[in-house]
């Protein structure tokens, strides 16, 4: 009796056949590894690490049924601003710089603001705080007050007063700071704010709110090239004094005069390469405690103290 040859196809594979398919497999699971270890921020196979993945899914589980349930934002017309705040909306009935639309306040915050509101004529709708806080974004603090009014007048570079201090903004983005940075200036007297239309929060809103009014005072210069805008600050005879860490002097060294403008960075990226060439000197803002860097709301309030102090001094 014959036997019959196995097949060659039949043979099993040998090692170099198989290492491909283990290398794929290795490869893969590298790639897998690394994805949950970016989602995670951890190593795979950590007890901590799936704890806090758990957590973490949990968490936006509940934000996500959250957001479900909560009632839509009615959406507001772009030629329309909405203020919110008591000092906010009293300061915008006060300066009579945009056209007052609305007013929807609760009875107590209308008996509050009776004198503004009876010199500005604005339309008043009395609502419960309830009524006001569906308007708005989530957690917004209205204290009973929400205006609607126009945008502020649109404001050039060549508005800027010839012996005045000016602030400028190289992308900070921050609504907080960007209000907190404009109630200091209504405070200094600032004669304006220079920042880019692009990277930079809206004039409404938390800004305004944060700005506690002095969005109303400041005048605001939005720009297209902040590099081509501080060009035209220096033709107009600013002083540009750009505030950097790493400045090769300290604010109380450098020589200031007006028309002065003080230029400030984002937090974390500072002056961009072109704000900073732009500028006359950099300047540092020395500290003496253990801290060395400042929120760029605080530095701009220390920058003004000393500019003020220095200019004072003449």
């Amino acid at each position: 009796m014959t036997r019959k040859r196995p097949h060659r196809d039949a043979r099993p594979p040998r090692a170099e056949d198989r290492r491909p398919a283990r290398q794929n497999d290795r490869q893969s699971d590298r790639r897998e590894d690394r994805r949950e270890d970016r989602q995670d921020g951890r190593k795979i196979g950590r007890q901590d690490g799936r704890q806090d993945s758990r957590q973490d899914s949990r968490q936006d589980s509940r934000q996500a049924e959250r957001r479900a349930h909560a009632p839509a934002v009615p959406r507001t017309p772009p030629d329309v601003c909405l203020i919110w705040g008591h000092h906010a909306v009293r300061e915008a009935l006060r300066a009579c710089r945009r056209k007052a639309l609305r007013l929807t306040a609760t009875a107590a915050s209308a008996e509050r603001l009776a004198p503004e509101i009876a010199a500005s004529g604005v339309e008043l709708v009395v609502a419960t705080g309830e009524e006001i806080a569906r308007r708005l974004p989530p957690e917004s603090v209205h204290q009973g007050a929400l205006l609607e009014a126009r945008p502020l007048p649109a404001m050039d570079i060549s508005d800027l007063p010839a012996d005045g201090v000016a602030l400028v903004l190289d992308q900070v983005t921050d609504p907080h700071n960007v209000g907190a940075i404009l109630r200091t200036a209504a405070a200094f007297g600032v004669a304006g704010l220079v920042t880019t239309e692009r990277h930079a929060p809206a004039l409404t809103g938390v800004l305004a709110k944060t700005a506690s009014g002095g969005l109303e005072h400041v005048p605001v210069v939005s720009v297209v090239n902040l590099a081509r805008a501080l060009e035209e600050l220096g033709d107009m005879g600013y002083l540009r004094i750009g505030l950097d860490s790493d400045g090769p002097a300290s604010l109380e060294e450098t020589p200031l005069q007006r028309p002065l403008a003080l230029v400030l960075g984002a937090e974390g990226k500072g002056l961009r390469r072109l704000t900073r060439e732009r500028c006359d000197a950099l300047a540092r803002i020395d500290l003496p405690g253990a801290v060395r860097s400042l929120n760029v709301s605080n530095a701009c309030a220390v920058a003004l103290t000393i500019a003020r102090m220095k200019l004072a001094q003449g």
